[in-house]
């Protein structure tokens, strides 16, 4: 089963259990969000990334420009481990890091999630590439992909049990799009894929075809 249909199958179960009137607020919230064409600043192919460090989720701190002297770099924006689809992704990820390693490439997760948030993440779906916290956004704002949660989606989402201040540190109620990175050793993205629609994500093996093209063009 390929992540989306995975992805989908979850989403079913997800709708069957919400109760209707706060999935009558989160479908209009989306609604609301794809019509004001959210990812219009967002970091496309061919631009370079801003450089960071950020701190892994024992609270050491990575550099991208460090990452990027080894090999290409895959990065994965995610909300945070509270998001049942962006879990999903994670162990999707996870489970193609052998190929990802195999053509060339290393792999990086971040989110706005506190370091501690992000080591309990790490551990609940057994990562084993880094996870790395952009508290406050400011890296994914630097990649143009950070909206806020409308006012009447916040409490919808405390009451199925999502506390944004508390995992996120913050009451901005922020949060990154989902999305996916492909940067060559120069910093410049060779694939972005970022979709306001968190029900939608890219599939690893997409991921994998590039890193091997790039590996195929380098030999």
């Amino acid at each position: 089963m390929s992540l989306q249909e995975e992805i989908t199958k979850l989403k079913d179960q997800m709708m069957s259990v919400i109760p209707k009137d706060k999935l009558t607020v989160i479908n209009r919230s989306m609604d609301e969000l794809l019509k004001s064409n959210p990812t219009v600043n967002s970091l496309k192919k061919g631009e370079k990334i801003p450089s960071f460090a950020l701190p892994n989720a024992k609270g050491n701190p990575l550099s991208s420009d460090d990452l990027l002297k080894q090999a290409p770099l895959v990065i994965s924006f995610y909300r945070g481990g509270w998001c049942p689809y962006c879990s999903l992704e994670l162990r999707a990820l996870q489970h193609a890091l052998h190929d990802i390693h195999q053509a060339g490439g290393q792999l990086v997760a971040i989110s706005p999630e506190l370091p501690d948030n992000s080591y309990s993440t790490s551990e609940k779906n057994s990562l084993i590439f880094e996870v790395l916290s952009d508290v406050g956004n400011k890296i994914a704002k630097k990649f143009g992909i950070v909206f806020s949660l409308a006012e009447d989606l916040r409490p919808v989402y405390k009451d199925l049990g999502i506390d944004l201040p508390s995992v996120n540190g913050d009451e901005s109620y922020e949060l990154p799009f989902p999305a996916t990175y492909v940067v060559d050793k120069e910093g410049t993205i060779l694939l972005a894929n970022v979709d306001p629609d968190y029900t939608n994500r890219l599939d690893p093996s997409e991921i994998i075809e590039l890193l091997q093209d790039i590996q195929q063009s380098n030999d």
